[in-house]
């Protein structure tokens, strides 16, 4: 178990604490990883590390953390490439024996930077820009053909939905007349079955000479 300390942080304590804190945000791990490290190299909890760094060791590195920073998109980027010579290098703005020079001089600035290492900075990010400004377009582009896509099968929906309609209309009149048609058959049928009744019910007789007549 890592032993609680509670003496005054020395300045070599805080070196190793920036030290490994901007490694871990350069390669894309998290600060809480890098608090662990350092408390067990120094012998603290990551907790006071945390600390450490939140309070007072951060201030003096803002420029090395943007560095560190663009190092890991840059890295990141790379990653998502296809294999190349021109990708092998890793990214960044400096080699790593001027980086570490970077983390033991805690009066880091952008001058210590050298102009050819901006420059390659500067050529990677209009790069990374002009290949996102690419997928940007892409995406555009996709997104018109959806939405004419979805403008063509809107209008489809509507032309189905009108002959639906005149199907549904056309269903209503024809159900109507067929109603109409049952009863009209039906009343038929009532008056051939009264008429026959009536005929059954008529007697006929013959008179004197020889003629047929109805008996009421």
């Amino acid at each position: 178990m890592t032993a609680v300390r509670q003496d005054a942080w020395s300045a070599e304590d805080d070196l190793i604490l920036a030290e490994v804190t901007l490694r871990h945000i350069r390669e894309g791990s998290t600060q809480l990883t890098a608090f662990e490290e350092v408390g067990e190299r120094i012998g603290r909890t990551a907790a006071a590390c945390g600390f450490r760094w939140n309070s007072c060791v951060r201030k003096r590195y803002e420029s090395a953390i943007q560095v560190a920073k663009a190092q890991r998109q840059k890295r990141n980027y790379l990653k998502k490439q296809p294999h190349s010579p021109g990708n092998v290098a890793i990214a960044g703005l400096a080699a790593p024996e001027a980086e570490e020079s970077l983390y033991k001089n805690e009066s880091f600035s952008e001058e210590s930077l050298s102009i050819d290492a901006v420059i390659r900075f500067l050529k990677n990010w209009k790069g990374s820009l002009q290949d996102n400004g690419r997928q940007v377009r892409h995406l555009e582009k996709q997104l018109q053909e959806k939405e004419q896509e979805l403008a063509m099968l809107r209008e489809e929906n509507d032309r189905l939905s009108h002959q639906v309609s005149e199907v549904q209309t056309d269903y209503r009149v024809v159900n109507d007349d067929y109603k109409a048609l049952i009863q009209i058959m039906d009343r038929a049928r009532r008056l051939a079955f009264l008429n026959e009744e009536e005929e059954e019910k008529s007697k006929f007789k013959m008179d004197a000479n020889g003629n047929l007549e109805r008996i009421e």
